[in-house]
């Protein structure tokens, strides 16, 4: 299957299918995501889900372009998230980068975890959790809260790419961050 079928099947799937193909596939490698993805949402597990997406990545005035990465060394990289804005480009929440287990299935993942730097994706605890479904289409599985039950509600989305360079650096690192079982809960404690 090509990249664009492979696509819009992943957009016809619900959010159960899609955390079950998630399981079947495997990590891309730290050096293999590099520069600006096509993002997408896909199906939400629930209405609150659906709601907060539409509000945060879904807004007609400032709409969700991509994600972005570029690795730093074999263990991790830097990325963010760029938004249009009156015809313009803006970068935002910025995460560091890494492999780490899953929380689904403890297999590996490309994990962003927002809380390395200060933002608003960082104070609410997201991380995401990323999956070669085929070169250039890769899903992703976030999650976001303050309690370890909001924190497990799956909000699958999708890239492809690359379809651009990463632009640069952004955001204030969160001084002796280190990632905890909040931000990597398939990691044993």
């Amino acid at each position: 299957m090509d990249s664009d079928n492979l696509a819009d099947e992943l957009r016809r799937l619900d959010t159960r299918g899609l955390l079950a193909l998630f399981t079947t596939l495997e990590a891309p490698t730290i050096a293999e995501i590099d520069g600006e993805y096509a993002a997408a949402l896909l199906a939400q597990p629930n209405l609150f889900a659906v709601v907060t997406g539409k509000v945060a990545v879904a807004n007609p005035l400032e709409p969700w372009r991509c994600k972005a990465f570029r690795p730093v060394d074999e263990n991790g990289g830097r990325g963010y998230n760029t938004f249009g804005r009156l015809g313009r480009v803006r970068q935002r929440y910025p995460m560091r980068t890494l492999l780490a287990p899953s929380r689904y299935d403890g297999a590996l993942s490309y994990t962003l975890v927002y809380r390395a730097y200060t933002s608003l994706c960082g104070s609410i605890h997201m991380v995401d959790e990323v999956r070669r479904a085929a070169p250039g289409v890769y899903l992703g599985i976030g999650t976001w809260g303050f309690t370890d039950a909001q924190r497990r509600v799956p909000r699958p989305f999708l890239l492809t790419g690359p379809i651009g360079s990463y632009r640069g650096d952004i955001g204030k690192a969160r001084r002796d961050f280190t990632p905890g079982t909040r931000e990597l809960p398939g990691t044993p404690a």
